[in-house]
């Protein structure tokens, strides 16, 4: 991201994802995170605690995988950039927040573990992205051409 608009958060669900969609179709999930931070008072030596808790919004795909994997409770990882978002409310109140649109998430393996399902690749109208099953298409470790970056996914 060159606008330098960039937030990664590690925290826990403070609720299961709400998939919704737009009125064109567009998939949308929102949850909460909450992030803990501990410290040690160094007057007190006593250890102190606070959580900050953040807005999530996904979009697209992004959006249905998160709904579909994640639940309260689970630790992820997010990556994305900072929204604010302004209302008025029906009492003629101008309100607003900053939430988090995210760009990735991944659960976090540092006290779980995960298994992954790599869902088909599909074009806008809902045909497969290429044809024939992903364990048919030949895989090489090696670059294309020699030094040019891969225009797929890893997986």
């Amino acid at each position: 991201m060159s606008n330098g608009n960039h937030v990664s958060i590690v925290g826990n669900l403070t609720r299961d994802p709400e998939l919704r969609f737009t009125p064109s179709g567009q998939a949308t999930a929102t949850f909460g995170v909450a992030v803990n931070r501990r410290w040690q008072n160094r007057q007190t030596s006593e250890w102190e605690e606070a959580t900050s808790f953040f807005d999530v919004v996904c979009w697209a795909q992004l959006a249905e995988n998160a709904a579909q994997s994640l639940t309260k409770g689970t630790r992820v990882l997010v990556s994305g950039r900072l929204d604010q978002r302004s209302w008025e409310t029906p009492e003629h109140e101008r309100r607003s927040k900053i939430e988090i649109t995210a760009d990735e998430v991944a659960p976090s393996l540092r006290y779980a573990t995960a298994s992954i399902t790599r869902n088909e690749r599909r074009t806008p109208e809902g045909a497969p992205a290429y044809s024939g099953a992903p364990s048919s298409r030949p895989v090489s470790n090696e670059p294309a051409g020699g030094d040019s970056y891969y225009d797929e996914e890893p997986f």
